[in-house]
């Protein structure tokens, strides 16, 4: 059995799991139990994973909040899901207070010494405010539930949509067998297969666990039994350290890791011992082909990587030597998972025609958004889910992606969407019209670019726009650039023309993502 890892501070597997048994009989005595939500407004930390699996000890689901989220941010979020109780670190109190909704149950985690180092966390703001029951003290009042043989539901993450507001992907509550298919897939996709017995396994956290790859991925290795350290935040130099000193055999990471790696010099990269190295696999963005190279010619054939979705799941994977064999592949399909490539009309392509990408996973447990079933069936196209992106398959069956159906930014893996930064731009006194889309950016693979037609008597400058957001959305929402201009260009529908702002900015680029 393993343990969790979060600077000095050390847990037994076996020890998170009985706590996560006490903190479920504590959850079913404020009255929660199957289908109800439970809210994670935490950084990586021990009782994200209690939490998370006290809540499947009862049918109940996690909900991790991005806790960058703005106080209007985060109530939206607590109020759709209807979250039944909230922990949260005790330092991210302050900033959301006011999104609190009255009557939850709210119990503060004390942030750690190693976390308020990484975030510059006063001793002060890391304790518990007064009023506020502590999560170790409430937890350990209560004896562990008795297993009761309920499969654990998942966990919702929400994932935004081209309205603004984020969806919470919900899965319907698994039979044995699909919770036993799901655990297979996930093993494959992240290595966990084929590399000895679980306790050999090694691994780093390096992503925020309200994302959902990272989330998936952290919990499954606590759930295999493998040791999983927890990086506060990502920091390269610090990820090659923790390889070395704890022999690391696998890990997720997103393209924006492998950019900032490859920029340490060249003292830095060849001073650590990376040989424990057995399978990285990355995902959640497209990676320069110059950078994955870069990467495999550095830590040799260990690199993988897979597509997919919050809603479809991984559903195509390549290896470091498919990839070679085809530069700039996402990989090829899983035997249970159904990819293609439509036109307009929904008929399936033929190889080498560019068209939408669309996939399911067989037999895993299906899905809804949270409260909205109406765009969940809006989201499909030829009986299966579009993830919207734009895409082909070569004659050997490897998928490529070439651009998005939808308007969706992805920076440093992270998905934007513009709907939201230009519904809160339109508010600002000054904007006539404005329109937010991606521009090419060689750390974050895309960067927010924002374009502001001001009325007629506004004064209005590019810090002026960005002070503005940043007091209406999160910080990495705020765009890297602000262009004004007088008039946007506009279809024969009034529809602004966002294709015509956003092409020269790629002009001479071989992707659009």
């Amino acid at each position: 059995m393993g343990e969790l890892i979060s600077g000095a501070r050390r847990l037994d597997i076996g020890d998170m799991q009985d706590r996560a048994a006490r903190a479920a009989s504590g959850l079913a005595s404020l009255g929660i139990g199957r289908g109800d939500v439970i809210a994670l407004y935490l950084r990586n930390d021990f009782p994200f994973f209690e939490a998370s699996a006290a809540a499947g000890l009862l049918g109940a689901y996690p909900t991790p909040v991005n806790w960058h989220y703005t106080v209007a941010e985060a109530r939206y979020l607590f109020e759709n899901s209807g979250a039944k109780a909230i922990v949260i670190h005790a330092d991210l109190i302050a900033p959301i207070r006011d999104a609190l909704p009255p009557g939850v149950p709210v119990l503060v985690v004390p942030t750690p010494p190693e976390i308020a180092s990484a975030y510059g966390v006063s001793a002060e703001a890391s304790q518990a405010p007064a009023g506020y029951e502590t999560w170790n003290t409430w937890l350990e009042g209560f004896s562990p539930l008795v297993a009761t043989g309920i499969e654990a539901p998942g966990t919702i993450i929400y994932t935004s949509g081209t309205t603004g507001h984020p969806k919470g992907v919900r899965r319907s509550p698994p039979t044995p067998e699909q919770a036993a298919l799901t655990a297979t897939l996930l093993g494959r996709a992240f290595g966990f297969s084929g590399f000895g017995p679980p306790a050999e396994i090694v691994t780093v956290v390096t992503g925020p666990m309200y994302h959902s790859a990272p989330n998936a991925y952290g919990l499954a290795s606590a759930r295999l039994g493998a040791t999983v350290i927890l990086q506060p935040r990502f920091e390269a130099e610090d990820l090659l350290r923790q390889i070395e000193a704890f022999r690391v055999t696998h890990l997720h990471m997103v393209p924006i890791m492998f950019n900032r790696l490859l920029k340490l010099p060249a003292a830095v990269r060849g001073r650590h011992d990376l040989s424990s190295l057995k399978f990285v696999v990355h995902a959640a963005a497209p990676c320069p082909p110059p950078i994955k190279r870069e990467m495999i010619e550095w830590w040799g054939p260990v690199i993988t990587e897979y597509y997919g979705s919050t809603e479809v799941s991984a559903v195509t994977f390549c290896t470091s030597e498919e990839w070679l064999a085809h530069p700039g592949t996402v990989g090829r399909s899983w035997p249970e998972s159904d990819v293609r490539v439509i036109g307009p009309d929904g008929a399936t392509l033929p190889h080498g025609e560019v068209g939408e990408v669309v996939a399911r996973t067989r037999g895993i447990s299906d899905f809804t958004y949270h409260g909205d079933d109406q765009k969940r069936r809006d989201s499909e196209k030829a009986g299966l889910i579009a993830p919207g992106d734009i895409g082909y398959f070569d004659k050997d069956g490897f998928l490529y992606l070439c651009d998005r159906a939808k308007d969706m930014i992805i920076s440093g893996g992270v998905n934007i969407y513009p709907a939201e930064i230009e519904a809160e731009l339109l508010k600002m006194p000054g904007v006539a019209d404005c329109a937010v889309f991606g521009i090419p950016d060689e750390e974050y693979g895309e960067a927010i670019c924002a374009v502001v037609q001001p009325n007629p008597d506004a004064t209005l400058d590019e810090a002026s726009v960005k002070a503005w957001l940043r007091g209406q959305v999160a910080g990495y929402k705020v765009p890297k650039r602000v262009d004004l201009a007088a008039e946007l260009p506009r279809e024969d529908s009034g529809k602004i023309f966002k294709r015509k702002l956003r092409e020269p900015f790629w002009a001479g680029l071989d992707r659009r993502i």
